[in-house]
């Protein structure tokens, strides 16, 4: 295949070349790999497609066990896939709760099964999420699934005692602990974003000191310890300003960004339509603009989805009962290229980093994210810059339809992926041998 690449020495527009894959990695890469390749090779035409190494998601709900009817470990890797993920990090919220070897070592299995992508289980933090003992982190990190990173991701670890010893714990196997910071006191009964506008839609806020305040807390106790702090789905620009001042400071400490913070604000709520309920909510425009920022410059090292799909009757009903979440595995490149690439704010080497290779050196996902080059593992996507769709949720891999994107009109398709050198999306549509 001959593609733009965007890890060559000349940026996106003049570097093409092929890419020659043989047992599952890029055995050669140049204008005459081409011309390498074996008898009866299958080729396939990535003439004005964008190579990016496959992208990693550090921030995926897969539901199962417990919840197959919102998303299956099938259902929710194939929807990657059709993304251009090749590897995703399923979080632990499930039923039962990965909080054990065995269930995580369930998950891993149900995603080898699949095929779609590499399944990497986040295991929790706190037994049963109920944040009052710590689960079996050493257990889930010496298992077959080889867990390193573990969060209570939907509840907030909010014990100061319990965060440190969770910090410390994971020292011994390079983990980290990826935080949903939420101080549970300050949003109990949230609705939306807490300002002018949740007071006049009469909806309970959800302030935004409630996130800052456990970021500030926790990167002052990842410093203590000296361990590995990850920030969930960073909303505030307070939030950004924590991030920045700890880097400064030293604290090893990465943050992510989900592509709805980049893209929605809080007055998506004047529809009371649940589609746009999420936790952290959206925000102001401010606050998008200071997310968009600190993409750009580094300070938020990482796109993470959040994909969180929820059956029918969780969002088809009124705001106050719908279920918080939103979908994403499909629309975040897309969503990307329109709030990232387009106006200039990063290139398609950024692009990688944020969506490839710096998740997957959070997660110490070995085989992900380590560009296209010879001899690395052959997993990329292709990708189509010129292509504008609109986002027809019913339309989607996904098992679930609660997309707040419906009817937007969106940058950019993923044409093919690549797990190991086997096509597992092509001509847009997921390969069913996978």
């Amino acid at each position: 295949m001959t593609a733009h690449l965007i890890t060559g020495a000349r940026p996106y527009g003049e570097d093409t070349a092929d890419i020659l894959i043989i047992d599952g990695a890029i055995a050669a890469i140049g204008p005459d790999a081409a011309a390498q390749a074996p008898a009866g090779a299958t080729r396939h035409d990535a003439t004005g497609l964008v190579a990016l190494p496959g992208l990693v998601d550090i921030h995926t709900h897969l539901r199962e066990p417990g919840g197959e009817d919102a998303e299956t470990v099938f259902t929710g890797t194939r929807a990657a896939a059709v993304g251009g993920y090749t590897a995703v990090f399923a979080m632990a919220n499930t039923n039962p709760v990965q909080d054990n070897a065995g269930v995580v070592e369930q998950v891993l299995r149900l995603g080898r099964e699949a095929g779609w992508v590499d399944v990497h289980p986040v295991g929790a933090v706190s037994a049963g999420l109920e944040g009052e003992h710590l689960s079996e982190m050493g257990a889930m990190a010496a298992s077959e699934a080889q867990v390193r990173v573990f969060s209570d991701d939907g509840k907030c670890v909010a014990d100061p005692v319990l965060m440190r010893r969770a910090l410390e714990y994971v020292k011994a196997f390079d983990g980290v602990i990826a935080q949903h910071s939420q101080d549970p006191r300050l949003t109990e009964g949230s609705q939306m974003h807490e300002g002018a506008l949740s007071a006049e839609l009469g909806l309970r806020g959800w302030p935004a000191v409630a996130e800052e305040s456990i970021i500030a807390r926790d990167a002052l106790l990842a410093e203590h310890v000296g361990s590995r702090l990850h920030v969930c789905h960073l909303s505030t620009a307070g939030s950004v300003d924590i991030i920045r001042w700890a880097k400064a400071r030293g604290i090893n400490v990465t943050a992510e960004v989900t592509p709805h913070h980049l893209l929605l604000t809080d007055e998506k709520a004047r529809t009371y339509s649940p589609l746009y309920k999420v936790n952290p909510p959206l925000r102001t425009a401010e606050d998008v603009e200071a997310l968009r920022e600190a993409l750009a410059d580094g300070t938020i090292d990482v796109v993470g989805t959040d994909h969180a799909p929820h059956p029918v009757e969780d969002k088809d009903c009124e705001w106050a009962a719908g279920a918080f979440g939103m979908t994403g595995l499909e629309t975040a490149l897309p969503i990307i290229i329109a709030t990232m690439v387009e106006p200039g704010r990063m290139t398609w080497r950024d692009v990688a980093r944020v969506l490839s290779t710096a998740p997957a050196l959070i997660g110490r996902a070995e085989n992900q994210g380590q560009g296209l080059a010879a001899g690395a593992p052959a997993n990329l996507c292709l990708v189509d810059p010129s292509v504008r769709r609109v986002v027809d949720p019913a339309a989607q891999w996904t098992r679930s339809a609660n997309s707040p994107y419906a009817g937007m009109e969106l940058p950019g398709q993923v044409i093919a992926t690549f797990l190991h050198g086997r096509p597992t999306v092509l001509d847009g549509r997921p390969v069913e041998a996978a």
